[in-house]
């Protein structure tokens, strides 16, 4: 039986950690076919390419070791990008004051989609200033959250 996302980033995220990086995001799609294991990763002076590779060689190594996927699987590893997705708290409050673009599970004021300054991030809502005014979203709502780059 294959690991848990969550047993797997907790598996995952100390060797990410004793290498000086953060693990920003972690991608699990693992069932029906060939899995992936996409991890991306983050640190005040960025990510390199090799980077990327000394990472994926130590984890690779570990999940041989530990097995928690017994199926086939792809390893992948990354950095988050410039237009990265905004995935846990820290991220909001991380990137506050910058411009990111929202798609949400539903209506929120009438709204889908939209795209703003983000002000602050607050016991489980977001507020961003939009065209039409400040706009409060639960974070539960939000389905993709993504920085706009170069605004």
């Amino acid at each position: 039986m294959s690991a848990t996302r969550e047993e797997l980033i907790e598996l995952i995220e100390p060797v990410v950690e004793a290498m000086g990086f953060e693990l920003y995001d972690f991608e699990c799609r693992l069932g029906s076919g060939p899995g992936l294991l996409r991890l991306f990763l983050d640190k005040e002076t960025g990510v390199s390419l090799e980077d990327c590779e000394q990472v994926s060689r130590q984890v690779s190594a570990l999940l041989d070791v530990e097995n928690p996927v017994p199926d086939d699987y792809s390893l992948e590893v990354s950095s988050p990008g410039l237009d990265r997705k905004l995935v846990k708290t820290e991220h909001f409050d991380r990137f506050t004051g910058c411009v990111i673009r929202l798609k949400l599970r539903r209506l929120v004021e009438g709204r889908r989609r939209l795209s703003g300054k983000l002000l602050g991030c607050d016991g489980g809502t977001i507020v961003v200033e939009t065209e039409g005014g400040n706009l409060t979203v639960p974070m539960e709502e939000i389905d993709v959250a993504r920085l706009v780059p170069g605004v």
